[in-house]
């Protein structure tokens, strides 16, 4: 089973979970599904009617635990250590994993001193082992560690709940990117326009000089016929040769001799 139709399933089974229950009783729904450890999405659980009716009441510390880990980070807890519940180990890990998402969206370069500063680890062997145990093994990301440049590079990273505001600005990014993209169809078609013109130009431009070969290969064929004919007339004067039988005929001079 893929990660995303697991995650679908247990989404699925919390949610039905969260909308049985009320008040107090939705604590621990809510600490079984941030402490799952293949569960990293909460939206949909946070949306429920019953866990919305939280909010601004005497249990409203379950309502701000569950949109911790729908938007928040570890550094965010510590933060609001003072109005939040301790967390239990599987919790902490999973916000940790959660804050390693975060910082994947918006720098696929990831410093060890960024990472362990974020994440509270004192060592880079700690850090590199809850990278890879706790966030490559679990498919939550994939990349490379870097020891020479002390740094993780992301090649993926899967995604968080939207954060409020956040929609609209992935729809304006959407939307400059496919402006872009628009534009850059309209550059390639008209490069594509002009090939095709040129193309066109440079098949006239040759016909041209093949036909202007052609006129000029008869033109020199039809001179040397010409000249082959005159040659042939020259050679061909009957009073240029002379008949040897009138030769014979004709009366020999008598020479005298010299005194």
């Amino acid at each position: 089973m893929d990660i995303e139709q697991k995650q679908a399933e247990l989404i699925d089974h919390f949610v039905k979970q969260a909308s049985a229950q009320k008040g107090a009783a939705l604590g621990s729904v809510i600490v079984e599904a941030t402490s799952h450890p293949s569960l990293f999405a909460f939206s949909e659980i946070l949306a429920v009617p019953t866990v919305a009716e939280l909010e601004g009441t005497e249990n409203s510390v379950y309502f701000e635990v569950l949109r911790l880990f729908s938007h928040g980070t570890w550094t965010d807890y510590k933060s609001n250590r003072g109005c939040l519940p301790q967390l239990v180990p599987d919790q902490v890990l999973k916000l940790k994993q959660l804050t390693v998402l975060t910082l994947a969206e918006t720098n696929k370069v990831l410093p060890y001193d960024q990472l362990m500063l974020e994440l509270d680890v004192t060592n880079v062997r700690e850090l590199e082992d809850f990278l890879i145990n706790e966030c490559m093994y679990a498919g939550i990301v994939r990349g490379k560690l870097d020891q020479m440049r002390r740094c993780f590079e992301i090649q993926f990273a899967a995604g968080r709940d939207l954060r409020p505001g956040q929609l609209g600005s992935m729809i304006q990014t959407l939307s400059n990117w496919l402006e872009t993209s628009d534009n850059l169809l309209i550059s390639i078609q008209e490069k594509i326009k002009w090939a095709d013109t040129m193309s066109e130009l440079d098949k006239k431009h040759r016909k041209e000089v093949e036909d202007r070969v052609e006129e000029v290969k008869k033109s020199i064929s039809t001179k040397a016929e010409v000249d082959f004919r005159g040659l042939e007339d020259i050679y061909a004067e009957p009073a240029g040769v002379m008949d040897y039988e009138e030769d014979r005929s004709r009366p020999k001079r008598r020479r005298h001799p010299r005194c």
